[in-house]
């Protein structure tokens, strides 16, 4: 497959700057950037942890406690493409700082959840809180596409997303002894009250983390990007909708965002399955690293391999494997089966960023508002896992993993044939 084509940009640095100190802008603003991947991925991994600890405390059902994965990426559903005309309007700068203050008001709405004991109020939390996390997304994930050489675009997007992987290895341990040790340790003496009050020292300290990041990021001098049209893309009055590629790959972004999302809510309780590992929720959180760590480690050695390898070709290998793992998962028992679940994250690592760069292929001036479209399909998260849940309580959980087999599936046909760019 040809060089990826990422959206042709103007640079703007400060006047007389030389090439040279542009290059310097762009490296000093992807460092910048690495740390809103590491926090997003923190944030949105803490639900995996949040599951299993509110299942618990309100006596959920499967179902009942996706509603959590289904309010946090629903956000996507009705936030992104608003955030893309708000950042067409405002500039990615100014779209990262309001993300982050958004992100910040919803952490802070834990406390009168908890104080409240009310599921809802919880849920309505995620929702603020996720969307500030998509105004991150639809400002920074283009603007890394951007800072740099086109045919590397899907190599630096990756690269960045192993940070957001980072964040995802790291928030388990986190999690763990700040959230799920409440329903461990002396569980029998602790109220639900109690249980639900375990959430607030650690969402309240988010919130200080990311107000101050919002007030870092409005004072940084960040490179300005303007978008032009790319040569390549057809007539400017086209529809955006119109680019095969796009809308396929948008599909690609739901069913990978879904099985993502779906083996990692219920991985605490497939690690708890007595034909699996019968590890109480504590100790199965601290494994979950393992899921996101393989993600990390994968993104990293994705970046140096697509550099020299078909990024679709890459995408379609590793969906296959996830697919065997996944069966594995579903037909073994003990160790094969957790080992096999929890590889999965390793070939999970390149799908996200390689999906969105190669479905912003050749789109140019319509980059932003393709942006925004493939943010709103990350909206997977939310139906996908809810789906797994239903399948969970009616036909067991672990036979409800065929959920994401067939997501893998589509990410293959992706790969192959799906991301070529119709002439």
């Amino acid at each position: 497959m040809a060089g990826i084509q990422a959206p042709v940009t103007n640079i703007n640095t400060d006047a007389g700057s030389s090439a040279n100190a542009a290059g310097g802008n762009f490296r000093f603003a992807l460092t910048a950037l690495t740390v809103l991947f590491f926090m997003w991925g923190f944030l949105t991994c803490l639900n995996d942890i949040l599951i299993p600890h509110l299942k618990a405390v309100f006596n959920l059902s499967y179902t009942q406690a996706m509603l959590i994965q289904f309010c946090f990426f629903g956000a996507y559903a009705t936030v992104s493409l608003p955030a893309g005309a708000l950042v067409k309007r405002i500039g990615y700068q100014k779209g990262i700082v309001g993300g982050l203050t958004v992100a910040a008001v919803g952490c802070l709405l834990f406390y009168p959840a908890a104080e409240s004991h009310s599921y809802p109020v919880f849920l309505g939390a995620l929702f603020v809180l996720a969307s500030g996390i998509t105004l991150l997304q639809v400002s920074a994930n283009p603007y890394v596409t951007a800072l740099g050489d086109p045919a590397t675009a899907s190599s630096r997007l990756t690269m960045t997303q192993a940070f957001n992987s980072l964040g995802t290895t790291v928030a388990p341990f986190f999690g763990g002894v700040l959230i799920l040790s409440a329903a461990t340790v002396g569980a029998e003496a602790l109220s639900a009250d109690a249980e639900a009050d375990a959430v607030k020292i650690p969402y309240l300290m988010l919130a200080g983390v990311l107000a101050a990041l919002a007030v870092i990021f409005s004072r940084l001098k960040l490179p300005k990007i303007e978008m032009e049209a790319n040569r390549t893309v057809t007539a400017e009055g086209d529809s955006v909708w119109s680019h095969r590629h796009l809308v396929l790959g948008a599909v690609g972004i739901f069913v990978y965002v879904g099985a993502e999302v779906s083996i990692g809510s219920f991985l605490v309780n497939f690690l708890g399955l007595d034909s699996v590992a019968a590890l109480e929720e504590a100790k199965a959180a601290h494994y979950i690293a393992y899921y996101w760590g393989g993600a990390m480690v994968g993104r990293f050695i994705g970046a140096v391999v697509m550099r020299s390898v078909s990024p679709g070709l890459v995408l379609a290998f590793n969906a296959g494997a996830a697919i065997l793992l996944v069966f594995a998962a579903i037909l073994g028992s003990g160790s094969l089966a957790m080992w096999a679940i929890l590889l999965v994250g390793l070939f999970n690592s390149i799908m996200f960023p390689t999906i969105f760069s190669l479905a912003l292929q050749g789109l140019g001036k319509q980059a932003g508002q393709a942006s925004g479209v493939l943010c709103l399909a990350i909206v997977g998260g939310a139906i996908v896992p809810l789906i797994q849940g239903v399948v969970a309580d009616t036909a067991g959980l672990q036979i409800s993993f065929l959920v994401p087999v067939v997501c893998y599936l589509y990410i293959a046909y992706y790969g192959l044939k799906g991301s070529k760019v119709a002439d």
